[in-house]
């Protein structure tokens, strides 16, 4: 009996194959990698590579804790004057990456099924509790590190993959108070570095992140939308675009995205599809700004002064602050009262002009927004005649 109990101890030990046992001896980090990339095919099992894996992860977290231990030393002898041990910031980076790396690759293996078509995860549990507080919380102080330091390629890697660990299953049981207030800040700046980098593919996923932070939400939302227009070359890209337009607008109903489908309707010229745009919106919002404000201005382009005034007007009353609206409700005034022939209802229409006119200019004196001088002073001139003083003063606004 106790000669057959040391043959089974002896096949027992005899399990891991030497490939792995090479790994597993190994005494730095730089080693075991080297020995795992060059024998990852002689693993023998799915459970080999996790634990090769996890040794990477061991040894990687050994970096990493090295020097967390200084910086928490450095602490406490800052409060007391001591002198400070010098922390390598770079070195714990890259550890802190490896190990959150390593770590995701480890349980991959981890949470596949043994020979027994059984799910046990020998690493999960420790390897989650270990690497997401510590280690992975450092690749946002090395990302900020990089950008100090000018290096937009690594801090883009490591704030990318602080975002994308997120997601990972090894992490889906912690607690994500601790990077609430800034995690989808942190991906919509990896999301600018891989549109600057033009991975459209990548810059896409992390902006899909970041609109989930209410917080980083609109601007997110517009920097989406930047990349998906920034690359359009021919007709069937602008196509597509509008495709893409159409389904983010469903499920944001906001006026930007709104207005950008919209444009992108005129530059195509499916001015019936931008049309019905407008309608459905102020179907379902009658006092919309943005699509009262764009029908408007359809109309009034279109020679449709009478119909631009009910929605330039209705605009106005909804912001009767915009100096530009007030200008463009006055023209088509002014446009109208050119296309009448009775001389009274001529005289009304410019006096309603001017009320506009007059507006824009009490809300935009320097006409920083919108250019009011000359269409005023032509309401002027038609309502009191070339020789009044109104109209002289006005003309004198419309240079000043």
């Amino acid at each position: 009996m106790m000669a057959m109990m040391m043959v089974a101890s002896a096949t027992a030990f005899a399990g891991d194959s030497p490939a792995l046992k090479a790994i597993l001896k190994a005494k730095s980090y730089a080693e075991a990698q080297e020995l795992l990339n060059s024998s990852l095919s002689q693993l023998t099992s799915d459970a080999e590579k996790a634990k090769a894996y996890n040794k990477l992860v061991d040894l990687a977290m050994d970096d990493y804790n090295k020097q967390s231990t200084i910086v928490t030393e450095n602490q406490l002898a800052k409060q007391m004057g001591k002198e400070e041990k010098p922390v390598d910031n770079a070195a714990m980076s890259a550890a802190a990456f490896n190990a959150v790396q390593y770590a995701i690759e480890c349980d991959k293996y981890d949470q596949l099924p043994n020979e027994k078509g059984k799910v046990s995860p020998k690493f999960a549990s420790k390897n989650a509790q270990r690497v997401w507080g510590g280690a992975r919380m450092q690749l946002v102080n090395a990302g900020q590190d990089a950008l100090t330091a000018k290096d937009q390629a690594t801090a883009r890697k490591y704030w990318q993959a602080f975002v994308e660990s997120d997601a990972a299953p090894l992490f889906k049981e912690c607690d994500r108070t601790a990077q609430a207030p800034f995690f989808g800040q942190v991906a919509r700046f990896a999301a600018i570095f891989a549109y600057q980098d033009k991975d459209m593919a990548k810059a896409l996923q992390l902006a899909d992140v970041a609109l989930k932070d209410s917080a980083e939400y609109e601007s997110a939302l517009n920097l989406k939308l930047e990349i998906l227009g920034s690359d359009l070359k021919t007709k069937a890209d602008t196509l597509q675009y509008a495709e893409k337009l159409k389904g983010i607008y469903a499920e944001h109903k906001t006026n930007g995205v709104m207005e950008k489908l919209y444009n992108t309707y005129l530059g195509l010229g499916q001015t019936d599809e931008a049309n019905k745009l407008l309608d459905s919106v102020l179907a379902t919002d009658p006092n919309n700004f943005v699509a009262l404000a764009d029908k408007g201005l359809a109309l009034l382009t279109s020679q449709k002064a009478a119909e631009a005034i009910q929605y330039l007007e209705k605009a106005f009353s909804v912001k009767p602050d915009n100096a530009v609206i007030a200008t463009y409700t006055g023209t088509a005034y002014s446009v109208q009262a050119q296309d009448i022939e009775d001389p009274a209802k001529k005289k009304e229409l410019y006096k309603k002009a001017i009320g506009y006119f007059d507006k824009a200019k009490e809300l935009d004196p320097d006409r920083m927004q919108s250019n009011w001088g000359y269409n005023r002073y032509n309401a002027y001139y038609n309502y009191y005649g070339a020789e009044a003083p109104e109209t002289k003063q006005a003309e004198a606004d419309s240079k000043n």
